[in-house]
Order: structure tokens, then sequence, then C-alpha cells
């Protein structure tokens, strides 16, 4: 099964983007391996905001050999011939889509669409490169209200642009038993 990946720049107090929707504060650190991780998906998910945002700032919508998947309820197929428009629910048509042969499936932005598809089992692992700004306001990276998820973490990696790197596997139905008292009992 195709995984889905949360791969979004973060400030270190946590926001995606600025109130405004703004991104100038994000780090394009040359060491970072972009063109490995879009070598690894085939397909991306965007909710329409973030849709819309990148479109405004010149965006043409697609990415070549990138199926582009916009979830939205107001925008018409016809208007943007290079994405595919969903307007039914996301976490049935993104279980639809991790069901098919492919390449990873990246979830690039969109608290909203990040936290429905969360909430209804589908992300596979958080990919968060930490910025080193604290911006104040802005979008969150998981906007409330949200239900509590439990993450492993996978791997990290420092830059010397002070980006941190960390990656999380989304843990997935009910805690282990006995884990939380093996905790308790370590911190007395």
């Amino acid at each position: 099964m195709r995984r889905v990946r949360y791969s979004v720049a973060v400030s270190a107090d946590g926001y995606i983007a600025g109130p405004n929707g703004e991104s100038d504060w994000i780090i394009m650190d040359p060491a970072i391996d972009f063109a490995g991780f879009f070598s690894s998906i085939d397909t991306v998910l965007v909710g329409r905001r973030t849709f819309e945002f990148a479109l405004g700032q010149g965006g043409g919508g697609s990415m070549p050999g990138i199926q582009g998947i916009v979830f939205s309820r107001t925008l018409r197929p016809g208007d943007h011939p290079g994405v595919r428009i969903v307007s039914e629910d996301a976490g049935r048509a993104v279980a639809e889509l991790r069901a098919q042969p492919g390449k990873d499936i990246w979830l690039m932005g969109g608290g909203g669409l990040f936290r429905s598809l969360l909430e209804a089992g589908q992300v596979d692992s958080i990919e968060t490169a930490v910025i080193p700004v604290l911006l104040g306001a802005g979008i969150p990276l998981l906007q409330p209200p949200a239900s509590r998820a439990r993450l492993a973490l996978t791997s990290h990696k420092v830059y010397a642009s002070g980006i941190v790197a960390l990656e999380y596997s989304v843990q997935h139905g009910p805690p282990a038993k006995g884990r939380a008292r093996k905790t308790l009992r370590r911190r007395a």
C-alpha cells in the first residue's frame, strides 16, 4: 500500500504559514535532497486554500510527472484542467488512492486537510523541516480541534542552516498496554 507523507516546513513555534499564508520565512537549504524526495512520490495532495495561494504566487497548479489532487467543494474541475478536483470525503478518496499501485503520496499543505486525513487514519508519516524562526501567529501545523495522535521518531537530521528535519511514523491503533505504567515507574 502506498504511503501518505505529510512533508512540510514548520516554524520553531509550530506554524506552517504566516497569518496571511506567507512562506517567505522558509529557508531553501541546498543540502536538503529535494530531488530524492520528488523521485519518491508521484502524487501530491493539497487543500483548496493552499492551492489558491500557490496559484496566486505564480504556480501553475501542476508538476511534471506528478498527479495533483486538490480537495475542494467549491472549485470547478473545468477551471483547473492540470489537476484533479475531489469534492467527496477526503479520507475515503485517499484510501482508494493508496490502494492503487504507485509511489508515495505527498500531503503538501493545508492544516485542515492534514487534520481530516490524520483523523481518518490516512497519514503514515509526518516529516517536518523545522525552520529557525518564530512567527508568533499563523496557520498551525495541526489545526484545532484535533484528536491526539501518537508518533514514533524514525529519523532526524540537523543542517548547517539551522533547519532540523524530523520524521515520525504515525502510530495507528490503540497504545500498547502497560506502556504508560512502565514510563511512570522509570520516572519515580
